[in-house]
């Protein structure tokens, strides 16, 4: 695998199973090329890969090896585009006694969304940020402090209603 024209694997080790997979298939695409000198067009054409991605794929081996090949994660994995002042509605909505049902929530701020020029966020956002919320901040907001502290409190007190009940 390792030619005059093939750098060293670098990052491939780090790489996830499905990712070092996916470098290797891409790599056996332009192998051909690299190693027996066969046209790219004719190297894709045979693995059944189109030609600007072969093409693609081969700057980004010669710019980072092996590890280059592998599907890049999203810089932006895990955010939202959503207002702050958007997730606070939400937040602030979904710890309301009694809490009103998701459809509801995502209705309210698809319209607050559109009252203030800002993109309407989608229910499966709307879902996310109330799934988010810490299930101690939500058993306080909507059940009260007296079953927080039953269900969250590390020490267990019990209490009696009388003088030497406990006993």
């Amino acid at each position: 695998m390792r030619g005059s024209t093939t750098p060293a694997p670098r990052g491939l080790v780090e790489l996830p199973e499905a990712a070092r997979a996916e470098a290797l298939r891409r790599w056996r695409v332009l192998r051909p090329h690299l190693e027996d000198g066969v046209p790219l067009p004719r190297a894709a054409g045979e693995a059944g890969v189109r030609l600007r991605t072969a093409q693609r794929w081969l700057a980004r081996f010669r710019a980072d090896g092996l590890a280059g090949l592998a599907r890049s994660a999203r810089a932006d994995r895990g955010t939202r585009r959503l207002p702050d002042e958007l997730r606070l509605l939400i937040e602030g909505l979904a710890l309301r006694p009694p809490a009103p049902s998701a459809a509801h929530m995502h209705r309210t701020v698809a319209d607050v969304a559109k009252d203030q020029g800002w993109p309407a966020p989608s229910y499966a956002t709307v879902y996310a940020v109330i799934r988010g919320i810490d299930p101690a901040m939500r058993t306080l907001a909507l059940d009260g402090e007296k079953r927080y502290r039953e269900v969250f409190d590390l020490i267990h007190r019990r209490e009696a209603c009388g003088p030497n009940e406990i006993w």
